[in-house]
């Protein structure tokens, strides 16, 4: 099956897990919003630090509107791939569409390390490397340009 049209990026099942287990401590020692409404109002205020969108939702509008809404008031984002298992790890008995961590609480440092792995999704690798080598194909560009000038 394809990922739906909202999906932005492809997130490993490594930071999926961690994202379930980072809403979890903080749903025991910090605070969490679960479900769309919380989480859109949550993003809307500013007090979001962690956005976590569900990938099997249907009818997929349900969140689409979640990753754009993210990325204008910059709060950081991570999909995961069941909305059964996120109602669980935000400590419900139903499917969960997205949900959102206000206070990490004991989950600190977890949310700082998913917001980092996901920035260097994003970006489309870690942003050193993706500097160096933009670097180094500006001096062969370089190099092309004065060899043909030589020429």
């Amino acid at each position: 099956m394809s990922k739906p049209f909202y999906v932005r990026f492809e997130v490993p099942s490594e930071l999926a897990e961690k994202s379930y287990e980072a809403i979890q401590i903080a749903r025991d020692t910090g605070r969490i919003k679960k479900g769309t409404n919380e989480t859109t109002k949550a993003v809307e205020r500013g007090l979001a630090k962690l956005v976590l969108i569900a990938e099997d939702v249907d009818p997929p509008e349900i969140v689409a509107h979640l990753p754009l809404l993210c990325e204008e008031r910059k709060i950081p984002y991570v999909y995961v791939p069941s909305k059964a298992q996120l109602g669980r790890a935000a400590g419900i008995d139903v499917a969960a569409a997205s949900a959102c961590i206000i206070d990490p609480g004991d989950a600190a440092e977890l949310v700082k390390e998913i917001i980092a792995e996901v920035e260097r999704i994003k970006s489309g690798g870690a942003p050193a490397e993706a500097e160096a080598a933009e670097a180094k194909e500006e001096k062969k560009a370089k190099k092309a340009r004065k060899k043909s000038k030589a020429k």
